[in-house]
């Protein structure tokens, strides 16, 4: 069974009070983290981690579900609230899959559309965050250690960039947790899902979150 939040860091405080090494509590972390992979896989000539799905909680798992929405079939509802992103289907049915979603401060709703994919995607860093985290690089070849993962969907408004995407991640325990700069992320299996199901132009709509100013 996966470690909780809470115990993972109350084992870390036991470690500091007995006066452990930074690099045992390192070897902690990395241990912690390690168990959310299962092997390799390779995709388009790159090899990444395998997210272990035997260690996510059902919830967080792609699954067909009931969903009752007036959006047409073939159309995105991010419901930020929930960390869910649903690819509406028909019959009152959709594909369901675990998301994160941006963090305090970083969250983003409305209307959008897929006016661009990318297959491992780079990535440069927009200038609101490189002026927050100045030691960021200012640009990543797309591969196993880009942050956007094996694919990303640019989301536009009125042709314009929002500066927003649905991308992968390589860090599968924050699915379903407020923890990025305000874009979508996924497990990276379903990321390359999604990317199969939405054509350039599909109408993505993301639902205010429960601490928007304006909800």
């Amino acid at each position: 069974m996966p470690l909780t939040r809470r115990e993972f860091v109350a084992g870390t405080a036991a470690s500091l009070a007995l006066g452990s090494a930074p690099a045992a509590q390192a070897k902690l972390a990395k241990t912690t983290a390690d168990m959310y992979y299962n092997g390799w896989a390779t995709d388009n000539d790159v090899t990444y981690r395998r997210t272990n799905f035997k260690v996510i909680k059902p919830q967080w798992k792609r699954q067909m579900v009931r969903y009752y929405s007036p959006e047409p079939q073939g159309t995105v509802v991010v419901d930020t609230k929930n960390h869910f992103l649903y690819m509406i289907w028909e019959n009152q049915t959709a594909i369901r899959y675990g998301v994160g979603v941006g963090r305090e401060g970083f969250k983003w709703f409305g209307r959008a559309r897929i006016d661009r994919k990318a297959i491992w995607p780079r990535w440069v860093p927009p200038p609101e965050m490189l002026k927050r985290q100045p030691e960021l690089p200012r640009f990543m070849n797309g591969g196993a250690d880009n942050p956007l993962g094996p694919r990303a969907l640019y989301l536009y408004n009125n042709g314009r960039d929002t500066g927003y995407r649905l991308h992968g991640t390589y860090q599968p325990w924050t699915i379903g947790s407020d923890v990025s700069s305000g874009c979508i992320r996924m497990f990276p299996e379903d990321v390359i899902d999604l990317y199969q199901r939405c054509p350039i132009g599909t109408r993505v709509l993301v639902l205010k979150h429960l601490g928007s100013k304006d909800a």
